[in-house]
C-alpha cells in the first residue's frame, strides 16, 4: 500500500486514534511547550502570572521587566506604565488628591486637570532674594539665599520663574529695567551654581509694591522665585 500524501507518523496517529501532538505554539499541556514555557488557553506562553517572571510582570503571556522603583521625575511622561510623577518620584497614585486640582487617579495613573502639571516635590521651599535701594548687585545675604534656592531647585529639577520687583520710587520705565537686572543677576548666580533647568524672567517693576516707608520698601526690593 502506498501513502503518497500522508507521513508515517500521521498514518500511525490515525490508525491508533491516540491523537497527534499539536503543532507549536499550539498545545494541550505544558509538555507540548519549550522549557520554561506554559500552556495557556491552548498556546505556549512565557508566563501564566507575575510569579513566573522572576520579579517582573506577566503581560499577555510575556514577561516584562519590573519598572524601576522610586525613579525621580518632573513629568508623568517620564514614568513607567501604571505610575505617575508624584512629589518628584514615579509611583502609582492611590488617591485623586495626589493628582492635583481637577485630577483623577485611575489604576495607579493620574489623569491631570487641564493646565495642571505634576505637583512639585515640596521637601524644600524657595525664598525671595532682597536688594539694597537702587541696586541690582548681590549682597552677602542675597547670595546666601540664592545658594539655598539653587540647592532646592537641583533637588527637584523643576523649572522656575524669577520675578524681579522694586519699591515705588523712581519712574515706571526705570523700575522695570531695574527689576529685570535684579532677576537676571539671580539667574546668572544660579547658572554659576550649576542650575540647568529652565529659568523664566519676569520684570514687574513697582507694580506689586505695597510699602509705605523704608521698612516696607525694603521688602518690595526683591526677586521672587516660584515653580
Amino acid at each position: 500500500m502506498r501513502f503518497s500524501h500522508l507521513s508515517l507518523a500521521a498514518v500511525l496517529c490515525l490508525a491508533f486514534a491516540t491523537g497527534c501532538p499539536p503543532k507549536y505554539p499550539k498545545c494541550n499541556g505544558d509538555k507540548d511547550c519549550h522549557e520554561k514555557e506554559f500552556c495557556v488557553n491552548g498556546l505556549c506562553q512565557q508566563c501564566r502570572s507575575d510569579g513566573d517572571c522572576g520579579g517582573g510582570k506577566c503581560n499577555a503571556g510575556r514577561c516584562e521587566a519590573a519598572p524601576p522603583a522610586n525613579m525621580s521625575c518632573t513629568d508623568d511622561k517620564q514614568c513607567p506604565a501604571g505610575q505617575s510623577c508624584i512629589d518628584g518620584t514615579c509611583k502609582p497614585c492611590t488617591s485623586d488628591e495626589q493628582c492635583g486640582e481637577g485630577g483623577k487617579c485611575n489604576a495607579g495613573k493620574c489623569t491631570r486637570g487641564a493646565g495642571n502639571p505634576p505637583p512639585v516635590n515640596a521637601k524644600c521651599t524657595l525664598e525671595p532674594v532682597y536688594f539694597d535701594f537702587n541696586e541690582s548687585a548681590l549682597t552677602t545675604e542675597a547670595t546666601s539665599a540664592i545658594d539655598r534656592d539653587a540647592d532646592c531647585i537641583k533637588k527637584t529639577n523643576h523649572s522656575v520663574s524669577l520675578t524681579g520687583r522694586t519699591d515705588p520710587r523712581g519712574t515706571e520705565e526705570y523700575n522695570l529695567a531695574l527689576s529685570d537686572k535684579r532677576a537676571q543677576g539671580v539667574k546668572g548666580r544660579m547658572s554659576q551654581l550649576g542650575v540647568s533647568t529652565d529659568m523664566k524672567i519676569n520684570a514687574r517693576g513697582e507694580m506689586d509694591a505695597t510699602g509705605k516707608d523704608e521698612a516696607g520698601w525694603a521688602k518690595d526690593r526683591r526677586v521672587d522665585l516660584s515653580w
